[in-house]
């Protein structure tokens, strides 16, 4: 089904593992559709004071989901945003709801390989701090593609694609002409 996003103004979130380029897509696509940028992480962050890892050292990861449900819930209220998820948001029933109901749903899914040379040396990925980043990619992947999946309107396979050649297809496949 082709869905033109411009005219129904509903929110488009943009889903997958961590460094599968969701930030920098969706502040690409949010630019193209005249949208409001948003990044679901960096808003726990504005909300709490504190950073990701610090959460996860406090709350643990069950508080972290926490307050990543009640983001997802606000943003899900709102209309004309790209919002950039965090990689676990599908883990929730009530997020995958939240998302579904409230727009388009575009999975990100890149090689494991990819997401483990984009995120070896970022100290802000709490569950990628132990000894084996690729094996925790992968019970990560294993567990949360078929969520993804569930719930996207799209799943792109993104390997070495930049922001700027994936959006003319993105623009495309959401039923929205590309205009130079």
């Amino acid at each position: 089904m082709s869905v033109n996003i411009a005219d129904e103004k509903q929110n488009v979130y943009l889903v997958g593992l961590m460094g599968a380029g969701k930030t920098t897509i969706a502040k690409a696509l949010a630019k193209r559709l005249a949208y409001h940028f948003v990044d679901s992480d960096h808003e726990i962050e504005a909300r709490t004071g504190v950073s990701l890892p610090t959460i996860f050292e406090i709350e643990g990861e069950e508080g972290f989901r926490k307050r990543e449900a009640q983001v997802i819930a606000d943003l899900a209220c709102l209309r004309g945003r790209v919002v950039a998820t965090g990689g676990g948001a599908v883990l929730r029933p009530e997020n995958r709801q939240q998302l579904a109901d409230s727009g388009y749903v575009i999975y990100l899914n890149v090689p494991l390989k990819t997401l483990c040379e984009r995120t070896r040396h970022d100290k802000n990925r709490p569950l990628l701090q132990g000894t084996d980043p690729l094996l925790k990619l992968k019970e990560l992947h294993q567990q949360r593609d078929p969520l993804y999946r569930s719930v996207a309107d799209l799943v792109v396979s993104g390997n070495r694609l930049s922001a700027q050649s994936l959006l003319p297809l993105l623009l495309k496949e959401m039923g929205k002409s590309w205009k130079r």
